[in-house]
């Protein structure tokens, strides 16, 4: 499993993506967190020349109630092969033990494999190849990220 690490200031990984503009209203704190954290993840991917298909993909109406509650936090593309990122955020604290990567656990490895799937569907891509990859990222007090990326998690 390949693995890679970067800190960053926060400002310098929330690039502006280009033809999404969004709306600014206050979000509660575990999901500006989130949403933070899959900006810088999005941002540090396409530094490291991946291409960004999907973000927060969910499964449409034709996968019916099975495909309720799933979702891929990134969906790219590198050299033909298809990346499915899962993104995990947490904001440090003094005396906090756990790290992101706790939260991937066996119940969300296995939701993953299933929103996968549903996209391998929906977008007639069963041929092909691809991986799935996990980044970690900490928000530290101060502002500044810390990105952790594993490659081939599953």
């Amino acid at each position: 499993m390949g693995m890679s690490k970067v800190r960053t200031g926060g400002r310098e990984c929330a690039g502006e993506h280009k033809g999404r503009e969004r709306e600014k209203r206050e979000l509660p704190v575990h999901l500006a967190v989130g949403a933070a954290g899959e900006e810088a993840a999005a941002a540090y991917l396409h530094k490291q020349g991946l291409r960004i298909l999907d973000r927060n993909w969910r499964p449409g109406r034709s996968a019916g109630s099975g495909g309720r509650g799933l979702e891929l936090d990134i969906v790219a593309v590198q050299g033909g092969e298809l990346v499915f990122v899962e993104v995990k955020t947490r904001q440090t604290h003094k005396g906090l033990e756990a790290l992101p990567a706790d939260n991937f656990t066996a119940a969300k490895r296995v939701k993953l494999r299933r929103a996968a799937s549903f996209y391998l569907s929906e977008k007639q891509a069963w041929d092909s190849p691809c991986r799935f990859d996990l980044v970690c990222v900490e928000l530290d007090p101060d502002g500044a990220m810390n990105l952790e990326h594993f490659e081939n998690v599953l």
